[in-house]
Parts: structure tokens; sequence; C-alpha cells
């Protein structure tokens, strides 16, 4: 979106507080359906730009991304009184890149992908995210992420700002000679704007470890030896120990704490997770160890249930194995669309967004949710759940795990002094208790819930470095 669409989207999805909760007022109905019309109409030019179906699941969820971001952002700026002006400044992005990367296929022919990276606020540090692979990357979604990435980098408290990244380009479609061609050609297209104290990039959607390997040798080649220039890298290129587990166990540290705040503790009580990829799978495993009873799970083959408990080790070789839950033999099949209706404590979306609904939302039995995935919860789906008495860990905190430790990876590769795993551990359980402890304190402070308490805390703390730094100059 160009600057001047994404500020009348901001001015016309006002809303005002209510007891904490974000609510339309009847009259301005009329601006709902205006930001709707605005959303669909930019959505259907970039579809036709990039030749993005305009219609279906992903056209639905873009929209939903941008407008919960910007829905989120807005209340925090009403709650905490920022100025007009510097709410403009926090919208918009800091650089947009767009680059084209040509590379030869293995059968000689030439091809060409469109990367991009956007770098949203550098005010309390390098920005940090992640770089996707993926055939439907395009600006709208990088550009929602990437301020996404910078708030939950002020709620964490790490020194970091928020970007975000990717080709437009199906890895499984690319042979791994043909991935490499392609990321060395986009990290010479955009060295000069990456680097330790710029813009630090880390794995994501269509990408791993072995991405970054090559993105610290290419870029290595223009600026000498460089490990901290990406994170989640190899550990023997400078990666860090406890980094696949991070984003799992720091939603085990959330819900700890949030459970912790309702006098209840992580043992014995019944959990389900929507998703068993990395996410799903370490936070399973985790609960497990602590005594937690995880009682059912799904992933794109299937669903299985045990209303005693699923054994997560066991379930984790199988999946290595078979590739998917379908056909555990330690459960009960059950269909992956009934999972969000399963009977617990603590149900965890830890795989697509959008996925709680009006609709969805309205079966939900659990009495807490803690949003492992990205934008699991639209905000007619908050309203619902809300008015059930259901509280919400939003994913703004609850999965900042995972960049949290790519911090911890980043200052190590900077010291050239690397720690042991437990440190890792013990360091994340500190940063994660204690975000959660200033939230509250913000939610206490501003009578709102923990979505607009986390989203408050991080739009205050960006809000506040913007302001010491002289952003007017």
């Amino acid at each position: 979106m160009s600057k001047e669409e994404i500020s009348v989207l901001t001015v016309l999805y006002s809303s005002t507080t209510v007891g904490g909760e974000l609510v339309i007022e009847e009259e301005e109905e009329e601006k709902v359906n205006q930001i709707k019309i605005v959303a669909r109409r930019l959505q259907r030019r970039y579809a036709l730009k990039f030749g993005i179906s305009r219609t279906g699941p992903k056209f639905e969820e873009q929209i939903q991304k941008a407008a919960a971001v910007v829905f989120c952002q807005g209340g925090a700026v009403r709650i905490l009184g920022i100025d007009s002006k510097v709410e403009r400044s926090l919208l918009i992005p800091y650089r947009e890149i767009k680059v084209e990367c040509t590379i030869p296929k293995d059968d000689g022919t030439l091809v060409s992908y469109v990367g991009f990276r956007v770098q949203h606020d550098n005010a309390r540090g390098p920005m940090k995210g992640g770089i996707r692979y993926h055939p439907e990357v395009e600006p709208d979604e990088v550009n929602a992420l990437a301020q996404l990435m910078t708030w939950k980098t002020a709620v964490a408290n790490i020194p970091y700002g928020g970007a975000k990244g990717g080709i437009g380009c199906n890895p499984r479609e690319l042979s791994i000679t043909e991935q490499e061609r392609l990321t060395r050609v986009f990290t010479q297209k955009i060295h000069d704007l990456i680097g330790p104290h710029l813009d630090v990039p880390a794995p994501d959607m269509g990408t791993n470890s072995q991405t970054m390997a090559w993105i610290l040798d290419e870029y290595s080649k223009f600026h000498g030896h460089t490990p901290a220039v990406v994170t989640g890298k190899p550990i023997v290129l400078g990666g860090s120990l406890g980094r696949d587990a991070a984003t799992g166990r720091g939603v085990v540290f959330g819900t700890q704490a949030l459970l912790a705040d309702h006098g209840m503790s992580i043992a014995g009580q019944k959990y389900v997770i929507q998703g068993f990829g990395n996410v799903g799978s370490w936070t399973a495993g985790i609960l497990h160890d602590q005594g937690g009873i995880v009682k059912a799970v799904s992933d794109v083959s299937g669903a299985v249930k045990n209303d005693k408990g699923l054994d997560i080790p066991a379930l984790v070789k199988h999946v290595s194995e078979t590739g998917g839950v379908k056909g555990f033999e330690g459960g009960n099949a059950i269909e992956a669309s009934s999972i969000l209706a399963e009977e617990c404590d603590v149900l965890i979306p830890a795989a697509l967004g959008g996925v709680l609904t009006r609709e969805t939302a309205k079966d939900v039995k659990a009495k807490f949710v803690i949003e492992a995935a990205n934008h699991p919860t639209d905000p007619e789906a908050d309203e619902v759940l809300a008015s059930k008495g259901v509280t919400i860990l939003p994913d703004v905190y609850a999965n900042a795990g995972g960049v949290t430790v790519s911090y911890f990876e980043w200052v190590q590769n900077i010291q050239g002094f690397m720690w042991d795993e437990d440190k890792v551990n013990s360091e994340l359980q500190k940063y994660m208790i204690r975000a959660y402890a200033d939230i509250k304190d913000l939610c206490k402070n501003h009578n709102c819930n923990l979505r607009m308490g986390a989203f408050s805390l991080g739009v205050g703390r960006v809000a506040k470095a913007t302001m010491l730094r002289g952003w007017e100059a």
C-alpha cells in the first residue's frame, strides 16, 4: 500500500474503548464499510499486478491480516493518546525494497523472480525479520508482517525494529542448487541494505538454516566474515543452541505466566494444539515434560485424540517416520476441522493464521487461547471469545520466543562468545516472564485486554524511542 492509502485505512478504522474492549460505534458503521471497500480495491490492484488470485481464502486472509494490524495499532495509539503525526510516522515503513532476481535453472533456461524486503522501523535498533520463499509473497502481506515484527520486538524489549522479506517462488519446484543461486542473487541485490547494525534476516516459511548459511557466505564476500548478519544459522556457523525449540519454549513460558496469574500451573491442565510443525511439536513436547495433558493435536494429514493424554515423544517419532499425525496408534483419529472445538483448558493454534473466525470461535470450549501462530484470531472472533470469558494470549507476545533467541544469537556473534543451552533457556524465560508482567501492568493502568495491552506496550516503546531520537528533524 502507498503511504496515502495506509493513512486512509488508519483514519477510517477508528474505534473507541469501552471497558477495555475495542468496539465500533453505530455511527462508525459507514467507516467500517469504507475500509472494507478500500482494502478490497487495493487487494484487487495488487492481485492484478502480481498475478495473485482475487478470490478464495488467501485473498480474504490478506485483507484480514492488514486490517487486524491496523486495527490493533490504531487501538493502541488511542489508548496511549499518541499524537497523530507520530502515529503516521510509525505506520509508514522506513524503506521498501523490490528487486529482480534472475538465475539460470539446472536445464540452462533463465527464470526471473521478484524479491521484497520491507524495513519498517529502526528507532529502537537494527531491523529484524524473516525471509520467506513462497509463491504468494506480495507487498501488502510483507508490509503487515514487518509492522508486526516492530511491535513484537518492542513487547519482548529486545533492541530491534521490524522487517520482513521474501521471494515469490515455490521452493518445492526448485532444486537445491537453484535455491542456492536464487538466495545468492537476492543477497547480492540487498547486501548494502542489510547487516548486523542495519537489518538482520532470519528463516521463515520456505527457508531454513541452510538458506541463512548461503546469505552469510554471500554477504561475507562483500563485507568480510560477518556471522551476525543473519540468525537461525547452523550451529557450526555461529548459530545458537536452543534456537530450534525457542518459539515453542517461549509459548510454554508465556502459558506458564498466564496460568500462574490465574493461580494455575502447567501440570494437570488439558491442552489441544492445532499444528504439529516446529512450533506445535516443541510446545507439545515441553508441556508433556512438565506434566501437561496434551489430549489432541492436528496437522495437514489429520488429527488424533486421547483424553488421557497423548504420548508426545512417541507421536514425534511417528511424525518423523510417516510425515504426519495420521495413523498414530496412541490415540483415536478425529476430523482435523473439529480440533478447535475440542474440550480443554488451553487451546493453542500453532499453524495457520485466520483459523478462529466469528463462526469457529462460537464452538471453542477452552478457558484460554494461546496464539502460537501469527494472527490466528480475527477481530470478530476476539469479540465472540471475550463474550464467552475466554482469555487470549496474543501472538505479538506468545510467539516472541523465536525472535528473542535470535537476539541472543546475534549477541553471541557480536561478542564472539557462545552460550550453553541452559543459559539460552534461562534467559528466554526471564524475558518472557518480564514481558508478561509489563503487559499486565499496562492492562491494569489502561483497563484493556491482553491484546490491546501488548500492542500498547510495543507501540508505546517505539513511539517513545522515535520522539527521543528527534523524529521531526
